[in-house]
């Protein structure tokens, strides 16, 4: 490696580092934000946390990686331009291609650790992360509420708010002054408990915390169908002793579960994995699809047996009490056939036409919700496993991106560069939370939805390439405004004329 080769890599990857710490802390002050229900308050040691954090700075990198690259090249060309550093390498000989040639080797292998990083250490550490805090539920119940404010629980079948004063004794267990809402099925607070303790009982062995009140009162308001009824506000009330709940902790996750009852998500899982589960969901949602087909052709009962010959479809007429005869159908469309009936006959056929086609559209429509959700699950196994090519190739576009755009603006430092750095990887990063959210519901392919934002940053990157490489500016407004002239000239010698 040339001197110069050593030092422009040198410099880049001093930028590249610097800005990686940087950006890493940042990233994961802002992260803890979304799990400060998990950790604040809840009584969690130093060593629990710092595991929580460990495992979590993984699942950033998707995030930190593509800005680091595009800041740190932007910073490094940059400085070599403001420096005149890259006059004098023009002015030797040395275009901008060839003074890239060592940071494209690195960022190449770059994108090779990077694929490596997103398809073993990240699945690794989401899993590490969905248990540490299933087990931190587990281990310590009381975790799962917070002193003074009313909990969220969703697991236990209708919903339920949890509220205590106070938390004591070992590991939180012991409650003071509970009180709890119980949500109905339109989500509506319909039961209030109301205890003066209690006390949280778990097993590491099991995802059932049980919630044991003493001496306390239970109210519920009662929903009776006949509507004079409802006017009067009815409600039970009793008097208790001791009353247990089961929660479910295996929902406070809010996890996706396949139907094998094993919790994982595509994030959690590698590209051999993602692969084998996308080639069985897409069979599994096939077969659901024509076997409901299937089920409602069968029962609308509207399409013709295949083999059946023409007019062999008879009716009976009958002339009188003692014989009948055999006679080709006459009937062609519907209204034939309800004129051919007594008005009684009419009424009864349409009841039932009206009634069978309500519940075959009740049917479609709650059939409908349940493949959306499968199909919703199918399309984000494609979109993960995309996304980890997509994450290694952004790396590499991205710098081509950042160098030239850093030897156009002839700017170093954390000023400009940063604001630039910050504006374009925005672009790129919420292009593809947008695409990733249409793939996600079918509007777009999965696949698309993961190149979407790398595809639109490679041909800025040709262009900008070839901008610096002819020593352009970054927007040519010069040959705008000379163009602008012309034309004003132009309409001057014709009003002359």
């Amino acid at each position: 490696m040339k001197i110069l080769d050593q030092y422009i890599l040198r410099r880049f990857l001093y930028n590249f580092f610097s800005s990686f710490f940087i950006l890493i802390v940042i990233f994961i002050f802002q992260g803890i934000w979304l799990f400060i229900d998990d950790l604040a308050g809840k009584g969690l040691g130093i060593v629990i946390i710092g595991k929580f954090i460990f495992y979590f700075i993984p699942t950033l990198v998707d995030k930190v990686l593509p800005l680091t690259v595009l800041l740190s090249s932007i910073l490094t060309f940059g400085t070599f331009a403001e420096n005149y550093e890259f006059a004098a390498m023009k002015a030797s000989g040395i275009s901008l291609q060839r003074g890239m040639r060592s940071l494209i080797i690195f960022v190449l292998f770059l994108g090779v650790v990077t694929f490596f990083f997103a398809n073993n250490v990240i699945p690794k550490s989401e899993q590490k992360i969905f248990n540490l805090r299933r087990n931190i539920a587990k281990v310590k119940p009381a975790a799962a509420i917070t002193e003074g404010v009313f909990s969220d629980f969703e697991g236990t079948g209708e919903g339920m708010n949890i509220k205590v004063d106070k938390k004591y004794g070992e590991q939180d267990r012991f409650l003071d002054n509970v009180i709890i809402h119980k949500k109905s099925e339109q989500n509506i607070n319909s039961t209030v408990i109301k205890a003066k303790t209690g006390e949280l009982i778990s097993s590491e062995e099991s995802d059932i915390i049980q919630l044991v009140l003493k001496d306390g009162h239970y109210y519920e308001e009662l929903r009776p169908k006949d509507g004079k009824e409802r006017r009067k506000y009815p409600f039970a009330k009793s008097e208790f002793e001791t009353y247990t709940i089961n929660i479910d902790i295996s929902e406070l996750n809010n996890q996706d579960l396949e139907e094998d009852g094993n919790i994982t998500t595509d994030k959690m899982k590698n590209v051999s994995r993602l692969i084998k589960d996308i080639d069985s969901l897409d069979k599994n949602n096939l077969e659901k699809v024509e076997a409901f087909s299937k089920n409602i052709v069968n029962r609308m009962g509207a399409f013709p047996v295949k083999n059946l010959k023409k007019d062999s479809i008879q009716r009976v007429i009958t002339v009188d009490t003692s014989k009948t005869e055999m006679a080709k159908d006459t009937i062609k469309d519907v209204d034939d056939l309800l004129a051919s009936l007594q008005e009684w006959q009419r009424l009864q056929v349409l009841n039932n036409a009206k009634t069978s086609v309500t519940q075959i559209l009740n049917t479609v429509i709650s059939k409908k919700d349940e493949l959306q959700k499968r199909y919703k699950f199918y399309n984000s196994h494609i979109l993960s496993l995309h996304n980890k090519y997509a994450l290694a190739f952004s790396c590499i576009i991205l710098f081509f991106v950042g160098a030239p755009l850093g030897a156009i603006i002839r700017k170093g430092g954390l000023g400009l560069p940063m604001v630039i750095a910050i504006v374009l990887f925005l672009t790129y990063y919420f292009i593809g939370v947008f695409a990733g959210n249409y793939a996600k519901e079918g509007n777009i392919h999965p696949a698309f939805g993961a190149w979407l934002s790398t595809l639109i940053m490679l041909p800025l990157g040709i262009s900008l390439t070839r901008r610096a490489t002819a020593d352009r500016g970054l927007f040519g407004f010069g040959n705008i405004f000379d163009r602008i002239k012309s034309l004003f000239k132009k309409k001057e010698k014709d009003s002359e004329e």
